[in-house]
């Protein structure tokens, strides 16, 4: 059966059409027409969202839980509730993101992680799907470690992270690795050629040490200026290195919190429309009032919407929504810009642009439907609508 959404525009991933028609059948996208405004009212769609926008699901590519879960859990039903909530922000597929435990914890999390994945990928989606896993800890530096217990951290290599590989049934997509470590360079060519995205974080790398792991494949940077190592016009270290280098995409947390805005409007002048990653970071605690939550191990304390374990920001509470208004806030880029930067372009990262990420006849039929303030009014996953 043949189901058709309107709005009065859609973006496609890298334009817009106005007065849109999206036939849909079997959970796919048959056609995308654009009509004029009567033709449109004529064609008795089954959704109809005259002022909305219809923009393509978004992908958090870095999120440890929500709705009073977190990911190290594993289990139906913490990723049952982290889906769900996160549909209902307009977000259609994600990477659990793990945090630095011992390693009986993470291999047991990773598989973990890994059966609830292939369980979900037989399903029928009943909220955001998980596409792979985000490997944040072990191989991070001591120094720019943020919350992350320095006890439990490693050197990079090719052995240990094979046992994580196979504990994750092969669903690791980003490392995050800090490159100044022993082991890191060779660490990230081997993950590369097993297709795996890295991405440098937590790290106190120099400019030396930032171009090795380019060279080595290294393809991102985890959650810009956070957890690095500052710009300095002497010794520009990663920071710098992560703006100025363009074959890089690059995260940011654009809750006002982690990055003051003027950064971001500096990070945004410096990497362009084009490599731009907005992530959440989002905690346990997201879409749940203050109190005390936990992140993997990690007592975290959230108080007006800053979440700190010891006094260190620990995770966030922004929903990827949010993160996409408050960008257009504070940079004053284009709303399609914006949604580009939480759709489309962690799609390119990943190397999954022929199925997320955009709109167009063939793909599944994942989108979300914007108010013209660019909240969230619904969300279809594989054409079926998700109320949030």
């Amino acid at each position: 059966m043949i189901s058709t959404i309107t709005a009065r525009q859609l973006q496609t991933g890298d334009e817009i059409v106005a007065y849109p028609v999206v036939n849909i059948e079997d959970g796919r996208i048959l056609s995308i027409e654009s009509l004029s405004p009567r033709e449109q009212e004529r064609c008795g769609a089954t959704h109809h969202f005259p002022d909305a926008m219809l923009v393509p699901s978004y992908i958090d590519v870095h999120i440890h839980g929500c709705a009073g879960h977190d990911v190290m859990e594993a289990t139906p039903d913490a990723l049952h509730a982290i889906g769900g909530f996160l549909a209902s922000r307009g977000v259609g597929a994600y990477l659990p993101t793990t945090v630095t435990a011992t390693r009986d914890e993470t291999l047991r999390a990773l598989a973990g992680l890994a059966a609830q994945i292939e369980r979900m990928a037989d399903d029928a989606p009943h909220g955001a799907t998980p596409l792979g896993i985000h490997l944040e800890g072990p191989f991070l530096s001591h120094t720019k470690r943020g919350v992350h217990t320095d006890s439990l951290l490693e050197d990079p290599s090719p052995q240990l992270f094979d046992q994580f590989w196979q504990a994750s049934e092969g669903r690791i997509r980003l490392m995050t690795i800090a490159p100044e470590l022993p082991g890191a360079t060779e660490l990230i060519a081997y993950a590369t050629r097993l297709g795996v995205r890295c991405s440098l974080g937590h790290s106190n790398a120099d400019i030396s040490q930032a171009q090795a792991a380019l060279r080595a494949g290294a393809r991102s940077a985890t959650h810009t200026f956070n957890a690095m190592r500052a710009m300095d016009h002497r010794e520009p270290g990663l920071a710098a290195f992560v703006l100025d280098e363009q074959t890089l995409f690059a995260e940011v947390i654009c809750d006002g919190i982690h990055v003051n805005p003027m950064m971001v409007r500096l990070y945004f002048k410096a990497k362009g429309r084009e490599k731009i990653i907005l992530v959440t970071d989002g905690m346990s605690a997201t879409g749940m009032p203050d109190g005390t939550y936990m992140l993997g191990e990690m007592e975290v304390e959230v108080v007006d919407g800053r979440c700190t374990s010891h006094g260190v920001l620990a995770g966030s509470v922004l929903t990827l929504d949010r993160g996409v208004r408050n960008f257009v806030e504070f940079t004053g880029a284009a709303l399609d810009v914006a949604v580009g930067a939480a759709s489309w372009n962690p799609a390119r990262m990943l190397g999954i642009e022929d199925g997320w990420g955009c709109l167009k006849a063939g793909a599944a039929a994942n989108l979300t439907v914007l108010s013209p303030e660019a909240e969230v009014i619904q969300s279809f996953l594989a054409g079926c609508p998700s109320i949030p």
